[in-house]
């Protein structure tokens, strides 16, 4: 009985604090808004110096040079004077428990993980929890966009795409059911001496091709009398109008699950993690499979392993012609994927280029989860999802967002953490 009040206390106090740190969506932009003379990364590549950047009805309808337009008077509601400030599309952060999971050591905040091996059909979208007191902090980076994604088991299940500030679940869609994602078998283990080689391997493949063959039969059968709704997951990634995920870091992994794909005849492919993907370059360009690149970060997976191998790993895979984007799948991964902009800027410094640096934040993050005709980039007729920052977004010392907004909604950019900085800041008499 004890033990059931104590828990019962826990879930109160919670449930309290989750709604003390909870901010309102923001309404549907009701007013034309102007941005005039930014700096702005157009996520494609490009910059303009000295941009306009007019939206209305959450639709981008004007970028220009600020030096050259002309304008009538009152054609904007709002001018945003924004010189020596920088505009970038909003960030995006892909394969990551982001609104699944909010305190990593109270099991009842997590919702990613199923039991079970074989569970595509597991849908993340309806887990996702909007009042999650981390969104609002990784909001506050530049990270609007996310890819709501499971883990756990061989299959772990169907992720989707959300923004970050709704209601519900149901409001922060921007694409549903995306992908399946799959950790794909190892070929060997850890062990007290080192690795040794996993003696299931060829059993857990060979399960893997035989389950993928019998969803294809079970897809392509015209009335299925009763349904499966594991094999009915697997549909669209048949179909090709949902990708296959497949989370994997050695060399190994990458080929073998590259055959997989020509051997099944899958449309759509992504490697998520790709540690050892710039060994296996050519093979991916040609297949025409982007990768979801590990943490930066990271320490080298192994000894022998150049020092800085994960710091260049963006930089080799540019150089080959692999289009990627980064992601910050790991430890607290859903409160770190706030660093993911500072992934970016340690990988240009490494050597990647500025503006690949930050496409790969936003258009080619895009691309990879087939959002990109309507996010990714500031371009004409796209969604006015995008922020402002006083310095460079890449650089954890000069990024400051000032103004965000996701389909035109202008967007609090406030957090928790701001907060109570800000109370003990007057506590102790700093602020006036």
């Amino acid at each position: 009985m004890k033990t059931t009040i104590n828990f019962l206390l826990i879930c109160l106090a919670l449930i309290c604090n989750s709604s003390m740190a909870q901010y309102a969506p923001a309404p549907a932009q009701n007013k034309s808004i102007l941005i005039m003379n930014v700096v702005a990364h157009l996520g494609n590549g490009q910059v303009l110096e000295n941009a306009a950047v007019g939206f209305k009805q959450g639709k981008i309808e004007l970028v220009a040079d600020a030096r050259t337009i002309r304008l009538a008077p009152n054609a904007y509601d709002e001018v945003i004077q924004a010189s020596g400030q920088h505009l970038y599309p909003g960030f995006i952060a892909p394969a990551i428990n982001l609104g699944l999971i909010e305190m990593e050591a109270v099991r009842a905040t997590s919702d990613f993980y199923e039991v079970g091996d074989y569970n595509p059909h597991i849908r993340s979208l309806i887990a996702f929890n909007t009042d999650s007191e981390i969104l609002p902090t990784v909001r506050s980076n530049g990270v609007l966009i996310t890819q709501v994604t499971p883990k756990g088991g061989t299959i772990s299940g169907t992720s989707s795409i959300v923004h970050l500030d709704a209601w519900n679940w149901e409001d922060a869609v921007v694409r549903t059911n995306d992908g399946i994602h799959v950790n794909w078998p190892y070929p060997y283990r850890r062990s007290s001496g080192g690795l040794e080689i996993n003696k299931d391997y060829s059993e857990e493949m060979e399960r893997l091709g035989l389950y993928f063959e019998a969803s294809r039969a079970y897809c392509s059968m015209p009335q299925q009398s009763e349904v499966d709704p594991r094999m009915e997951a697997m549909c669209p990634v048949i179909a090709g109008d949902a990708t296959w995920y497949v989370h994997a870091e050695d060399e190994r992994q990458i080929t073998e699950a590259v055959n997989f794909k020509q051997k099944h005849k899958i449309p759509e492919m992504v490697i998520v993690g790709g540690y050892d993907a710039a060994w296996v370059a050519p093979l991916l360009k040609e297949n025409n499979i982007p990768v979801m690149i590990p943490r930066v970060h990271s320490l080298p997976r192994f000894s022998g392993d150049e020092i800085d191998a994960p710091f260049t790993l963006a930089k080799r895979l540019h150089d080959a012609g692999v289009v990627f984007c980064f992601q910050n799948a790991g430890d607290m991964e859903a409160m770190n994927s706030r660093n993911l902009p500072f992934l970016a800027g340690t990988a240009v410094g490494y050597g990647l280029p500025y503006e690949a640096a930050v496409q790969a934040l936003t258009l080619d993050a895009a691309k990879i989860l087939k959002i990109d005709a309507h996010y990714g980039s500031i371009e004409l007729g796209k969604s006015a999802t995008f922020f402002i920052s006083e310095g460079d977004a890449l650089d954890m010392k000069t990024n400051h967002l000032v103004r965000a907004f996701i389909d035109g909604r202008d967007i609090t950019i406030r957090n928790k953490q701001v907060d109570l900085y800000e109370k003990y800041q007057r506590k102790y008499g700093q602020i006036k």
